[in-house]
């Protein structure tokens, strides 16, 4: 289990304990927080990978990544550490593995709570990102994920922010691994996204643009 957190003090305990248990690793990345968050996840027996300042959510994915790589994982589920993600889905992405090498979990059947931006925001991304790997992606922005070994293995990540999650999905469709998806639900809290409605766009952007000559 790979956890990309920045002050989740709040959160990463709650999310660990229910991950406790199961025949899995956890493994969180602490992206440069301010607050107790590593401490909090080591306590619990996590193994923590801590960046000393903020690099973004992209750079922590791919220090997970790189760690599971070297430790010999057969592949990696990640969670948002703020909570949204409800690990009782965890066995649906196991079921799915059998036949793709990326699922993602979906949160479009089930979006009670989402603010409409962020639907308008992950609709419009999707239909990007579906149309570049020919493949139909209805949750471009989850970060619940289960990813095979071989994708990390083949892929080579260049982004560090909110859109490295896109290029993953770009680069794995056009390098020929199958693409799944799995209906998930997720607990919105009322706390304000760390996406840059403007930043994070530009840097999505970028990507798109770069996509079309890879």
């Amino acid at each position: 289990m790979l956890i990309p957190a920045c002050n989740a003090q709040a959160t990463i305990g709650p999310l660990i304990s229910q991950l406790k248990g199961r025949d899995f690793g956890i493994v969180v990345v602490d992206d440069g927080s301010q607050d107790g968050t590593a401490e909090i996840a080591k306590s619990l027996g996590a193994k923590v990978i801590k960046h000393p300042k903020n690099l973004g959510k992209g750079k922590a994915l791919r220090t997970g990544f790189n760690y599971a790589l070297k430790s010999g994982y057969d592949g990696v589920i990640t969670l948002d550490a703020d909570g949204q993600h409800n690990p009782s889905f965890i066995p649906l992405f196991l079921a799915e593995a059998n036949q793709a090498d990326l699922v993602i979990g979906s949160r479009m059947k089930d979006r009670r709570g989402m603010p409409w931006p962020r639907v308008l925001s992950n609709r419009l991304t999707s239909a990007v990102v579906s149309a570049l790997t020919h493949t139909k992606v209805e949750d471009s922005q989850s970060g619940y994920r289960l990813i095979r070994r071989e994708i990390l293995q083949n892929i080579r990540l260049t982004t560090s922010h909110f859109q490295t999650e896109s290029e993953l999905l770009i680069k794995g469709a056009k390098a020929g691994f199958r693409i799944g998806q799995v209906p998930v639900s997720t607990l919105y809290q009322g706390k304000e996204s760390l996406i840059s409605p403007i930043l994070d766009t530009l840097r999505f952007m970028a990507l798109t643009f770069r996509a079309l000559f890879w």
